[in-house]
């Protein structure tokens, strides 16, 4: 293999030219000749955003704790050395070796976002590898996707060899075997393929037919031939507290998003919220052990020089053993002079003692997010939370000393009515009230209440799937009323308000639930300059616009229709667990405005017991009482 020298002149004609040479804290270094299999992880967008990834961080650690395996990172080169690479045809390189991805076994990437998917053919062009799967030899290495976006890979499956579905600690291991055991019997790419495909959690596009109604929908989707099966399950860690997770993270030399330790306290949730696919796909919950976390903890922390620690999970405030834990960090980074991030946490007595400990409350601002402005809303996505739950929240963080919250809400959210939008106006109202309550010598200043609604994207595997989405002209219809519904408000003055892109968001829906036939127009638009279009500064609205045109895209089929119960999802082949049937029966719910209780409180049936972890299997046990 060839080590690319990337010279001075190159480095000090981009922006931070840290982001392209290696050697952070922990980086592992291994010979290549050492070992049988070489895997670059990447994550397809800038390196700040990619090194504070927790998924590849784990997976880093655990590749490269096996004798036989190499794992190095790449990023997308940002614009600036993209044209370098482009102008001195330098391929894209991988950062612990500098030796060209193209050389690899393997270059596993992590979809996070659908906006990312013209990045993903950034990487690979720069590359030189072929873009479509069906191209690639045994000169090219095995691309295989993983991540959020892999609950859908029918957009981008014409660029993917396979695709691993599920958490990555289960699987990897005899996937790898496989390999080592094809290439030393001299297989071919398919044989490998096929052998792959029966590795649970794998999917191979290439090995499935797709075909077609006349109104556009699927008909079928069958494997072709019988190595594939007819369901991929989704791989899920069954105990979290012995399993992999990096006590070494790496440690960037420049300023990444995520700027300190991270402590996954649990995954899963159980809180049913019918807008998101998280509390859906990684199911069950699964919290960690106490005991293993603590010593977790104080690892990372001397291991790295963090002066941060941050916990990590969808729903913090329920981790059983939340209060243990928090005050064991309390103590902890007080003795070493660190900081403690504590995520958005329910409004409760001890979570506002907590901040109270670890937060400047003059500085610091509180985040809630009733996602909706009305209690109706609230009820059709699922939320279970009432306005008497956030106003009491606020009016005990305004006691406790802080002045600026923070509010997180939805527009366009199946079943809206104007009076749900003015709602939204109208809690912040009450909000920014709440604080004029209390007596003037306990005020600090005037109160900062932000308000900030992103558009409702339906998603895969959420009882959500089947409705329709708003176009990007009712968005802003929406927005605009928003905008006067705040400056009607009484305290108007106290209230600030925030709105995502909504051309962005129909791109995203149109991906989100988009099939194959899509991967033509996110080629077609890559090769016309779209790149890193989750980004303002370089997404192009008209040109996308210009490429969903000539590639037929209809934004109706995609975005705007409600779809039929009986309709095949491209996603259907996909086992989550939890099933389809469930995921209706809550749409319905959703329709009638009625609530379903959260997992500990009663089993709703979802199936996610099938996995025998978490707390169904307690629920099975008789261990949880309704």
């Amino acid at each position: 293999m060839r080590k690319l020298a990337l010279s001075d002149e190159i480095l000090m004609s981009v922006e931070k030219p840290a982001r392209y040479i290696g050697n952070e804290i922990n980086m592992v270094k291994k010979d290549p000749k050492d070992v049988d299999v070489r895997i670059c992880m990447c994550f397809p967008d800038v390196y700040e955003i990619g090194m504070s990834h927790l998924g590849i961080q784990i997976l880093y650690d655990m590749f490269n704790q096996w004798e036989d395996t190499y794992c190095e990172r790449v990023y997308s080169p940002w614009p600036d050395m993209d044209k370098q690479m482009r102008k001195r045809k330098i391929p894209l390189f991988a950062l612990e070796s500098q030796e060209p991805v193209k050389e690899f076994d393997f270059l596993g990437i992590t979809l996070q976002y659908e906006m990312c998917y013209t990045n993903v053919l950034q990487i690979l062009d720069l590359s030189g590898i072929p873009l479509h799967a069906k191209e690639r030899t045994w000169e090219d290495p095995l691309v295989m996707g993983g991540g959020p976006c892999s609950y859908n890979p029918e957009p981008i499956a014409d660029f993917f060899d396979f695709f691993y579905i599920g958490e990555g600690e289960t699987a990897y291991r005899e996937l790898l075997d496989v390999y080592k055991e094809c290439r030393k019997q001299g297989s071919s790419r398919l044989e490998f393929l096929k052998r792959a495909a029966q590795v649970d959690g794998i999917y191979v596009p290439t090995l499935y037919d797709v075909t077609y109604r006349e109104d556009g929908t699927i008909a079928s989707m069958k494997p072709n031939c019988p190595e594939a099966p007819e369901k991929v399950k989704k791989q899920v860690v069954s105990d979290l507290s012995d399993t992999y997770y990096p006590t070494k993270p790496l440690v960037p030399y420049i300023r990444a998003t995520q700027d300190r330790v991270v402590l996954e306290i649990q995954r899963g949730c159980i809180r049913g919220c019918r807008f998101c696919q998280a509390g859906m796909i990684y199911r069950p919950i699964r919290p960690r052990n106490l005991e293993f976390l603590k010593r977790l903890a104080v690892e990372m922390l001397e291991n790295t020089g963090y002066e941060e620690i941050t916990l990590s999970s969808l729903s913090s405030s329920d981790y059983e053993q939340l209060p243990e834990l928090v005050y064991f960090l309390i103590e902890e980074c007080k003795q070493r002079k660190l900081n403690i991030s504590l995520p958005s946490l329910r409004i409760d007595a001890f979570s506002l003692d907590v901040m109270s400990k670890v937060q400047d409350v003059r500085k610091s601002s509180l985040t809630f997010a009733p996602e909706a402005g009305s209690q109706r809303m609230r009820d059709v996505i699922n939320k279970g939370l009432t306005e008497e739950n956030i106003l009491k929240g606020a009016s005990e963080a305004f006691t406790g000393g802080w002045n600026r919250v923070k509010l997180y809400f939805m527009l366009g959210l199946p079943g809206e009515e104007k009076e749900d939008i003015t709602a939204i106006a109208e809690l912040a109202n009450k909000i920014a009230a709440a604080y004029f309550e209390l007596p003037k010598e306990e005020r600090h200043g005037r109160p900062e209440v932000t308000a900030s609604t992103s558009f409702f994207v339906p998603k895969p595997f959420t009882p959500f799937q089947w409705s329709p989405m708003n176009t990007s002209e009712q968005f802003e219809e929406k927005r605009r009323f928003l905008t006067g519904k705040v400056k009607e408000q009484i305290n108007q003055r106290s209230i600030r308000y925030q709105c995502h892109d909504a051309l962005t968001s129909e791109l995203e829906g149109i991906f989100a639930r988009g099939d194959r036939r899509l991967s033509a127009a996110i080629e077609k638009a890559y090769f016309r300059g779209c790149i890193f279009d989750a980004w303002t500064d370089f997404f192009q609205p008209e040109l996308w616009e210009e490429v969903l045109d000539e590639s037929g895209v209809s934004r109706h089929f995609y975005n705007y229709r409600e779809r039929e119960k009986e309709e095949i999802f491209p996603w259907d082949f996909i086992d989550i667990g939890v099933t389809k049937q469930f995921m209706w029966k809550e749409y319905e719910n959703a329709r009638a405005g009625r609530v379903t209780p959260n997992c500990r409180k009663q089993c709703s049936g979802c199936g996610a017991a099938a996995f025998g972890t978490g707390v169904c299997i307690e629920q099975r046990k008789g261990g949880i009482q309704e």
